[in-house]
């Protein structure tokens, strides 16, 4: 990797502000990578602003390498202020360009955090992918606990 994009990922990683759970949020995104183990749950609310429904703050906690890490920081501040529809229209590529260019064996943790990011926003009802009450990212992953985690296939 080159020196820009490591200091782009180490600035990322250091604005962990939304790292965390929201306990009020409307809506909770999981995703996870067979492949690498990566594993990222995204929890969003809303507010009312001009007449529309934005996205007031969300939050993420991940289980991954820094490559995740900084890109789920990234987007959590970039769809703030944005309705659910102008979120949803963020591509991994959107997510990651404040980054720069990821390495090719790198691009599944933009995925991950896109589709963290669609399971949040794009539940028809957010409860629906909501994890039980009190249920932290490594308890919904353990074997006891139902999984709703859609795995990435290779190329995905």
């Amino acid at each position: 990797m080159n020196d820009n994009f490591e200091e782009s990922l180490h600035r990322a990683s250091q604005h962990l502000e939304a790292m965390g759970e929201l306990p009020d949020a409307d809506a909770v995104g999981t995703a996870g990578s067979e492949a690498c183990g990566d594993m990222l749950r995204m929890w969003v609310k809303f507010r009312e602003e001009n007449g529309r429904r934005v996205v007031d703050k969300a939050t993420f906690q991940a289980f991954g390498c820094q490559t995740a890490i900084a890109v789920a920081s990234t987007a959590v501040r970039m769809i703030q202020g944005k309705s659910p529809e102008e979120a949803l229209a963020l591509t991994s590529n959107d997510l990651t360009a404040p980054l720069g260019p990821l390495p090719p064996m790198k691009i599944h943790c933009a995925q991950l955090v896109e589709q963290a990011l669609h399971g949040a926003l794009g539940a028809s009802t957010p409860a629906a992918n909501s994890p039980p009450a009190g249920t932290n990212l490594s308890e919904s992953l353990a074997p006891a606990a139902p999984r709703k985690i859609r795995f990435l296939q290779p190329g995905e």
